[in-house]
């Protein structure tokens, strides 16, 4: 385990930067002292690095969240997608390179085409399109590239202090009934904020939601470390919402 100095040393990303992405959900610590500090796995520094590749590739923070919260996600696939990105890159800057040296040379070459960036700017497209293409037959994901599309790091930082209110919320009943009136609210609230901010989430999507918050590791991970067993409770408080609105 890394703190985050140790991890804005490896990186030679700021730990200002590391704050901002656990406070908007794209890069969460796998656990919090009780002191504070944020400490930092294997898992945590493999997402970290897929972070800074696609940074490095010009993509915005909003869909390389989309990118690597998609369960579907293959990492390897991902980093022969980076490396034939950074090859087209590398081609490209070679391509300015040997423009400069030509008119040191003296060489009038008024050429234009080593500025062209549309070959990479049509690949980075595929990633966008390959999601798309998985999520695309459903009304949920029309709505929330709707919706987020215009989103600014101002409104991904809202979201994020709703949900995070939420799950305190949640760490704060979690010696009662995940059934109970409190925890009910709780879960009312959760789908409210996901239908406001990106879908409209039913009662079948929200217990849905539940179960892979305490299925997928990743999710699960990032859960518990408000609170062993959050991720659990949550679910069991999702399921039994939908239970109780259909009897």
């Amino acid at each position: 385990m890394k703190t985050v100095n140790e991890v804005a040393l490896l990186s030679g990303i700021s730990v200002r930067t590391l704050h901002y992405y656990d406070e908007i959900g794209l890069l969460s610590p796998a656990a919090t002292t009780g002191a504070g500090y944020r400490l930092y796995g294997d898992a945590e520094l493999a997402r970290l690095q897929q972070i800074l590749f696609f940074r490095e590739l010009e993509f915005s923070l909003g869909d390389i969240r989309t990118f690597l919260d998609d369960p579907a996600f293959d990492a390897r696939r991902a980093l022969l997608s980076h490396r034939k990105l950074l090859l087209m890159k590398r081609d490209r800057l070679e391509g300015l390179i040997r423009l400069v040296d030509h008119t040191l040379e003296g060489e009038n070459t008024m050429s234009f085409i080593e500025f062209d960036k549309s070959a990479i700017e049509e690949a980075q497209k595929t990633y966008a399109a390959e999601v798309k293409e998985r999520w695309s037959g459903t009304d949920a994901y029309a709505e929330s590239q709707k919706k987020t599309a215009g989103y600014t790091d101002g409104d991904w930082e809202e979201i994020h202090r709703e949900m995070e209110e939420i799950y305190q919320g949640f760490v704060s009943v979690m010696d009662g009934d995940p059934a109970g009136k409190e925890a009910q609210a709780l879960a009312a609230r959760w789908q409210a904020v996901i239908t406001a901010r990106f879908y409209p989430c039913t009662d079948e999507i929200l217990a849905g939601l539940g179960d892979m918050y305490r299925t997928d590791d990743r999710f699960r991970r990032n859960i518990d470390r408000r609170a062993e067993g959050l991720a659990a409770f949550m679910a069991a408080a999702f399921r039994h919402r939908g239970e109780r609105n259909q009897s």
